[in-house]
């Protein structure tokens, strides 16, 4: 394996590798694009070497890299595990990363839950209403584009203040470090419109909290996940990098893993 990132999450899950806690994974390089000495457990290459000598790489390094160098890869036939799921806001990009090949693409759920049964249950008919609330400090959130006025209210709050309401197609555009949550809903789901997402700013958030609603003619769904931050990189939460590794002991053949 290839990671691409070490960054919060790509040195938990490049430490974890080094050390061999994942059976039937080895770690054989690191790609970042910061000379990284012998900070890293691997050596550290380019993109095109990496290619040469895994069979895939893993992403934790931001969207920009799976539009970078998404297709690339699965095109070299080196298969891909995404982490930043928002990247596939992108139509244009979603599709040309499916019919790329041979390699596989795959993705990982991050800080959320109950993905796997939002996709079964999608096999019964659509879900009429997916609804996710996103609550983090207000520091994590801030952005180039936001106005004065919205800062204002955000670094000077009290209590909850919403930052923006869209659908899971514009949200992650707008967070590209905060609320890849909101792609991962909706890969579940199969319709970015359809999930409705909204990201709240709260001064005493302790927790980063992730709500997800679903409703549907064949039930509802419902789920809370309260994770602490990254404290290397608040915008994340601490359980990242180990839903990473959760995902590659799936994809290394770890007997006992809940598909």
């Amino acid at each position: 394996m290839g990671l691409i990132g070490w960054g919060a999450i790509g040195r938990v899950v490049g430490t974890a590798l080094a050390d061999g806690l994942l059976p039937g994974a080895e770690l054989v390089c690191v790609i970042d694009n910061r000379p990284l000495g012998d900070t890293a457990p691997a050596p550290q290459l380019a993109i095109d070497e990496a290619l040469e000598r895994c069979d895939l790489i893993v992403e934790a390094a931001g969207q920009g890299v799976v539009r970078a160098h998404g297709e690339r890869i699965l095109t070299s036939g080196t298969d891909l595990l995404i982490a930043s799921t928002g990247a596939l806001t992108d139509d244009a990009l979603t599709g040309r990363l499916r019919a790329a090949g041979p390699g596989r693409v795959y993705f990982t759920g991050g800080a959320v839950g109950g993905l796997d049964l939002l996709q079964a249950a999608c096999s019964l008919g659509p879900l009429t209403d997916v609804r996710l609330t996103t609550t983090k400090l207000p520091a994590t959130l801030e952005q180039p584009w936001m106005d004065a006025e919205l800062l204002a209210r955000m670094r000077t709050a009290t209590g909850p203040v919403e930052v923006l309401r869209g659908t899971a197609r514009e949200v992650p555009a707008k967070f590209p470090r905060s609320t890849n949550v909101a792609a991962s809903v909706a890969l579940a789901v199969g319709d970015l419109d359809a999930v409705q997402v909204s990201v709240v700013a709260d001064p005493a958030a302790r927790h980063t909290r992730h709500l997800i609603e679903a409703t549907g003619g064949h039930g509802s769904y419902r789920f809370e996940v309260r994770h602490l931050p990254d404290t290397a990189n608040p915008a994340t939460s601490q359980v990242v990098p180990h839903a990473v590794l959760r995902s590659l002991a799936a994809l290394s053949g770890r007997s006992g893993m809940i598909l």
